[in-house]
């Protein structure tokens, strides 16, 4: 999602030594070092012998994106900005703290491959950029979803988070799909205090996207809830970044940002191999052939699995008259589910309110020297005109606890459906940090802002050392702390 500003996908940095190879190093890794574990996770080397997603065109609703990257030339179409202070045509990226829309766009399309060149999901797709700019509210997002629904996009990504619902993006992204476009979201980060997933992931018929890791268990960093749908790698995913962001023009990341951008690559090749399947069939085609875990059927950590391209290209699964996230239809899991089996729609209230945006998923920058990796915080969030609101605590399912108080969630928000089951480990939400103290209610614990993050206005300003580093599972890098990069 769109870091910090955006929904936050956690951006880690590297400096182009340590990655691209230099002497002196013992074992500099390559990017196609940093790649393996997911592309083969993924089994995408298989996947490409059936398609690469040509033809299919991805909206990558973001920062904007930086179409003279090495490993994006050619692959990015001229595209929109939805406020004067973004890129008119989205072919650069202003967000000059980490990339995100770059990221994204080299997540889904890049054309690299080998050692030192990133390989997208969808190598042959397009990527359509639709730049919201450094700052953005819900109707920038919206405007941008409705014009890249009218302007040919098969699948738009969204790796973005908002704190509220509101009815002005639920309805651009309804358009969206009655245009048969398939739409992707990030759940959320719940290092940015995002505790439930909330829009756009949970509007009904998005694909709302959780994290797995290395192991293949689900990302404890993820935002869980009953919307889940899919879960993609989040772990240490690398990517492209414009100039000015790292020095050797790539970054590793970590969020549910990367874990949407997977997924949205993965619908493009079920486009491509499937010309004239419709977007409710591609949906349906990817949550019926997922890879079920955790609980038996859908889940609050993986929805109905995790993604597996090869099944969805291979697959016999039967057709639906209708997007299975949002009417009764056949039902989703494995292949083999049996036709004609129903689930009933969820619906979800909304707001026509301001609302504060996350982007991508946790912002980490990440220095490699010799064996050490030094993690940077760079969470980066938007803070709407009349201030930041506090997140309204929704009433989870059965067994969920819910703070002493802290509010319920607005009326008519569904109850889980039955047999739903909290996830392992689960805890309330934080309490309320101490007065003066970053963050706001209902975040986690509270800590001071990391350098170079601005924080709401009310907040006091960040101090010059990053209070509590290192955390307590990693020792302080050599050369800690870095040099001001804002």
């Amino acid at each position: 999602m769109r870091r910090g500003r955006r929904c936050a996908a956690a951006t880690l940095a590297m400096t182009a030594a340590a990655v691209l190879g230099c002497p002196g190093v013992a074992r500099a890794e390559t990017v196609a070092d940093y790649q393996r574990w997911y592309l083969t996770a993924l089994r995408i080397k298989q996947a490409h012998r059936i398609s690469k997603g040509a033809g299919v065109v991805v909206a990558v609703v973001d920062s904007g994106v930086h179409a003279a990257h090495p490993d994006l030339r050619g692959q990015v179409l001229p595209g929109h900005g939805t406020n004067p202070d973004s890129p008119k045509d989205g072919r650069t990226d202003p967000d000059t703290e980490v990339g995100h829309g770059t990221a994204m766009a080299g997540i889904i399309a890049a054309r690299g491959g080998g050692k030192t060149h990133v390989l997208g999901i969808a190598p042959r797709a397009k990527i359509l950029p639709v730049a919201t700019g450094p700052e953005f509210t819900y109707r920038d997002v919206a405007d941008g979803v409705r014009w890249a629904a009218d302007h040919g996009a098969d699948v738009i990504n969204l790796s973005l988070v908002a704190t509220d619902r509101n009815d002005v993006e639920r309805a651009a992204i309804e358009y969206a799909m009655s245009k048969d476009v398939v739409v992707v979201a990030g759940s959320g980060n719940i290092e940015q205090g995002i505790t439930r997933i909330d829009t756009p992931a949970s509007i009904p018929g998005v694909i709302a996207v959780t994290g797995t890791v290395k192991s293949g268990k689900a990302w404890s960093g993820a935002t869980h809830g009953p919307e889940a749908v899919l879960a993609a790698p989040v772990d240490k995913i690398i990517s492209p970044a414009p100039p000015g962001v790292t020095d050797n023009g790539y970054g590793l990341s970590k969020g549910t940002s990367d874990a949407s951008a997977i997924v949205s690559g993965v619908a493009a090749l079920v486009r491509a191999k499937y010309p004239k399947l419709s977007a409710a069939d591609v949906v349906n085609r990817l949550i019926r052939t997922a890879d079920d875990r955790g609980p038996k059927g859908r889940d609050p950590e993986y929805g109905f699995g995790a993604v597996n391209p090869v099944a969805a290209l291979t697959a016999k699964v039967p057709p639906v008259s209708a997007n299975p996230l949002i009417a009764p239809g056949p039902a989703a899991g494995a292949a083999a589910a049996a036709p004609g089996e129903g689930e009933p729609a969820v619906t979800f209230p909304g707001g026509d309110s301001e609302v504060t945006w996350w982007q991508g998923g946790l912002c980490l920058a990440v220095v490699v020297a010799g064996v050490g990796l030094a993690v940077l915080s760079a969470r980066r969030r938007r803070v709407p005109v009349g201030g930041y609101p506090t997140i309204p605590q929704q009433v989870g399912p059965p067994g969920y606890p819910v703070p002493p108080g802290h509010p319920v969630a607005p009326p008519g928000y569904p109850v889980a459906p039955p047999g739903y089951q909290p996830p392992p480990g689960y805890h309330p939400p934080a309490q309320q940090a101490p007065p003066g103290h970053y963050p706001p209610a209902g975040y986690p614990p509270a800590q001071q802002a990391p350098p170079g993050y601005y924080p709401p206005p009310g907040y006091p300003p960040p101090p010059q050392t990053r209070p509590g580093w290192p955390p307590p599972d990693r020792e302080t890098p050599p050369g800690w702390p870095p040099p001001d990069r804002r």
